[in-house]
């Protein structure tokens, strides 16, 4: 749980990078690619991942620029990005420029519990992460180099001089 609202911006800048680096990756074609029939597409685990910061967000009285869960995915890559951009620099600005470390204590109603803003902002943090997992492997069945995250993606070792780690 966040207690500090200059930890929160660090991880945040860190990690919505880290996700823009996957959505960058993502080219129109492969925004269809699904597991199967009954699952999210690429493109529908990306717009998740948009939508979801402000309507987390909005949850504790913040007010978000950009997506909603309602909105159709749209149907090019750039516009993901163009999305996720906004809603995350204006999620960013709403809790630097609104919240002071102890708001982070203060509780709000989140799906049926009462979550500390310190909470909430880190299970919105560990939510696009999951979410970017997911997104790695219909990535790779789309045929498109995964960027490495918290490190080199298979694709990247040879730039490090180094094979890949066996499978």
């Amino acid at each position: 749980m966040f207690t500090r609202v200059q930890d929160f911006e660090k991880v945040w800048g860190s990690e919505s990078e880290s996700t823009l680096k996957l959505l960058r990756a993502l080219t129109d074609a492969s925004l269809s690619q699904a597991v199967g029939p009954e699952d999210r597409t690429l493109g529908r685990v990306a717009w998740h991942i948009v939508a979801s910061v402000p309507e987390m967000a909005e949850r504790t009285g913040l007010q978000i620029e950009g997506a909603r869960m309602d909105d159709p995915v749209p149907a090019t890559a750039a516009s993901i990005v163009a999305a996720y951009e906004r809603v995350s620099a204006s999620l960013l600005a709403q809790v630097t420029g609104k919240w002071t470390d102890s708001a982070l204590e203060v509780e709000d109603e989140m799906y049926g519990e009462k979550w500390k803003r310190g909470f909430t902002l880190q299970v919105l943090v560990f939510h696009q992460t999951h979410h970017r997992g997911q997104m790695t492997v219909l990535m790779r069945q789309a045929g498109l180099k995964v960027p490495g995250v918290y490190g080199p993606a298979r694709e990247e070792w040879s730039a490090y001089g180094a094979p890949a780690p066996a499978v």
